[in-house]
């Protein structure tokens, strides 16, 4: 039986609650550290134990920063880009047109700008060139410049990196390796064939900021000082979390120190991108995954490709304050696109099944700027790996996003050994391919088999899990607070969700067009605000705005509500029964 009873929520769900194992472990880390229950509960459902709640609750960078010397080639790499700006050598940097290629370009250029050293910008178009390195753009960069740095791409570019003839070229980069390396100088990648996968969980601006800590390492060697790199942690929180990589590790640490150095709005560029979102308040790891995050993207996707890798690295508040502006344009457009190719996507989706172990999709014309946003979507809404492809005549492209536990980068490369797919590659959690119309549905076919044989889609579609019930007069803002600290949260690392059983609902507000603002009480104890964006998008917002006087069961994430100085408990809800 669900959770409160709970097999048929308002929108479809069942709820899951805490096993009694767990409840047993919270308990016990309870007594031993006396820390509230929903914390605890918090911290054992990320694989905390007691004794290391104090650490894990306060963590340090120092403590969780790996040595990047553990990575193979990384030392080669530090050295060759120290010699090229040392020496004033010509430095291009071929990046990925999404956030985490731009946010490593804008590190490299960062740092450069510090010794008063430049580097030519080259992303790619994702259309005229698609993703990675050609032959055609790394030739014409090997002409002008003595070193080129890919990165966030060119682990598997055998091709385009022979053809940078006359130029050192250094990969720095995180999606999975073939069973051979490119000719590159160094290849630094922890998804190499032949590292540990022990900082498997980095995304590539992570990669690159190890760089340039041994950099900066070579540099204190020699007797110099190089650039501060704490300040670039802005960049490397927004590049992980955007990238959807796990929140574990030194991954947590990145994202909570970035979170504070972009508070201080030292970065002109993320600073105008804040003001032109409307962010109010601190931000947080939902404003990098999506406020920032996707329009920083935008330009990749239906834009410039550089522009956002622009914004990212300039020091100019003006130019910063224009490009911030036009990527919050191109945003919209890009959810107008974005709107039409999702329903029509889902619509397919469901005609095929939603219980499959791949829940895929293909329509021609579909925008390959979109594809991946939809593809998430459908993970959402399902539970399950999601591929949705774009096809111009015969040629289709595609991006895929998968649910933990399921590596659909290595499923994909399979295909592409296999001759199903033309090109493909990725990590864990995504993955982009190319196929012909011929290839379709054998491919499809086939990369399900894949995935079921990881487990996807033994889970319910559209089981909700929660933590535990609470009353209301326990969501104070000290609890919360609490349970702040044991993020950020964001990929392998979910928020804990709480229920809040049989609540009368006391007012209910629509805001805006179709979000809800709610006050519920239990009766007994306080009242409690509640925020459900999108609730008339679905039938949360009708059935609580109808409620008449019914009671429900409420459940979601417990959050502070910030404004004017003031911190008001708050849930943002994501499902209610009839109670």
């Amino acid at each position: 039986m669900g959770f409160l009873g709970v097999e048929n929520s308002l929108t479809g769900r069942r709820w899951i609650g805490p096993s009694d194992e767990f409840l047993r472990l919270a308990e016990a880390m309870e007594q031993d550290t006396g820390l509230p229950r929903p914390l605890c509960q918090t911290l054992v459902r990320r694989g905390v134990a007691a004794p290391d709640a104090e650490r894990f609750l306060a963590p340090s960078l120092r403590d969780l920063l790996p040595d990047p010397r553990g990575l193979k080639d990384l030392e080669k790499a530090a050295a060759r880009f120290l010699e090229a700006a040392r020496n004033n050598q010509r430095i291009a940097i071929f990046a990925d047109y999404d956030v985490d290629g731009g946010s490593s370009a804008a590190l490299l250029i960062n740092w450069l700008g510090e010794l008063g050293r430049s580097a030519t910008l080259y992303v790619p178009d994702r259309i005229d060139e698609g993703y990675g390195p050609n032959e055609a753009a790394m030739a014409e960069l090997a002409q002008n410049h003595d070193l080129i740095v890919c990165v966030d791409c060119g682990t598997l570019s055998h091709g385009p990196i022979e053809a940078a003839s006359g130029a050192d070229v250094i990969v720095l980069d995180h999606h999975l390796g073939g069973e051979t390396l490119p000719p590159a100088m160094a290849v630094v990648n922890p998804n190499r064939q032949d590292e540990t996968g022990d900082l498997a969980h980095l995304c590539a601006a992570g990669v690159v900021f190890l760089v340039l800590v041994e950099v900066n390492r070579q540099m204190r060697e020699a007797g110099q000082t190089g650039p501060d790199l704490m300040s670039f942690l802005d960049l490397v929180a927004l590049a992980t979390v955007a990238d959807v990589a796990p929140l574990i590790g030194v991954n947590r640490a990145f994202v909570r120190q970035g979170l504070v150095i972009m508070a201080r709005r030292q970065r002109p560029g993320l600073a105008a991108l804040a003001d032109a979102a409307r962010m109010e308040g601190v931000p947080s790891a939902y404003s990098l995954g999506f406020v920032l995050g996707p329009r920083v993207n935008a330009g990749g996707r239906i834009g410039k490709a550089d522009l956002g890798a622009r914004l990212l690295a300039t020091s100019d508040p003006q130019e910063a304050a224009a490009m911030a502006d036009r990527l919050d344009q191109l945003n919209t457009e890009r959810r107008e696109i974005e709107a039409s190719v999702r329903d029509a996507a889902i619509a397919q989706a469901e005609e095929r099944g939603l219980d499959a172990p791949l829940i895929w999709a293909a329509g021609e014309g579909w925008h390959p700027g979109v594809v991946g946003i939809v593809a998430s979507r459908l993970k959402e809404l399902t539970n399950r790996p999601s591929v949705v492809i774009g096809f111009e005549g015969d040629e289709g492209k595609g991006s895929g996003r998968s649910v933990s536990g399921v590596d659909l980068g290595a499923a994909v490369q399979r295909l592409v050994a296999e001759g199903l797919l033309t090109k493909g590659g990725g990590h864990k959690m995504a993955a982009g391919l190319s196929l012909t119309r011929d290839d379709l549905e054998a491919a499809m076919a086939r990369l399900a088999e894949l995935l079921a044989r990881q487990g996807a889609g033994t889970a319910g579609p559209r089981d909700l899990a929660l933590d535990g019930m609470l009353m209301t007069g326990a969501a104070t803002p000290e609890l919360i607070t609490q349970i702040e600290a044991a993020g950020p949260y964001g990929a392998s690392a979910p928020a804990p969700r709480f229920a809040f059983a049989d609540q009368a609902i006391a007012s209910v507000r629509r805001v805006g067009t179709s979000h809800l603002k709610v006050v519920f009480s239990d009766g007994s104890g306080p009242r409690l605000e509640a925020i459900a964006f999108g609730a008339f998008d679905g039938p949360i917002g009708p059935a609580i705005e109808n409620h008449g006087r019914a009671r429900f069961h409420l459940a979601g994430r417990l959050e502070l509500n910030r404004w004017g100085g003031r911190e008001i408990p708050q849930l943002r809800l994501e499902d209610a029964a009839p109670a």
